[in-house]
């Protein structure tokens, strides 16, 4: 049977376990990839806060990969601010400048979680 003889049949009749069956081997899911934060952002409404990922139902994938894309602007934005200020300004000195852009990059974890992840 074609997706079609499948669907319209489920219309009138209601299919069979093994139709139901055929049915997905014919027609495969979406997989929706998701950047790091998303991913957190999906784990968390899992673990803590159900309801809204309830409410969210099929609006869900376009919701975490919004998360993705604001934690990006959000990165962008603080990184070259955080950059211009005197206390992360590059010296010269490796170990030191690695410090830096390892506090800078802590400091814009920190607010993308808070802001956008862990967001109740």
């Amino acid at each position: 049977m074609t997706i079609e003889q499948l669907e319209r049949k489920s219309e009138s009749e209601g299919l069979t376990v093994e139709e139901v069956k055929e049915y997905h081997k014919l027609v495969k899911p979406v997989k929706h990839v998701y950047g790091k934060y998303g991913t957190l952002a999906k784990i968390y409404l899992e673990e803590h806060n159900w309801v809204k990922l309830a409410a969210l139902g099929c609006d869900l994938p376009d919701y975490l990969h919004g998360i993705d894309k604001q934690a990006n602007e959000i990165y962008e934005t603080m990184y070259a601010k955080l950059s211009e200020d005197e206390r992360y300004k590059r010296t010269g000195d490796y170990l030191e400048d690695v410090r830096r852009i390892n506090q800078i990059k802590s400091l814009i974890e920190e607010e993308i979680l808070t802001e956008l992840v862990y967001v109740k």
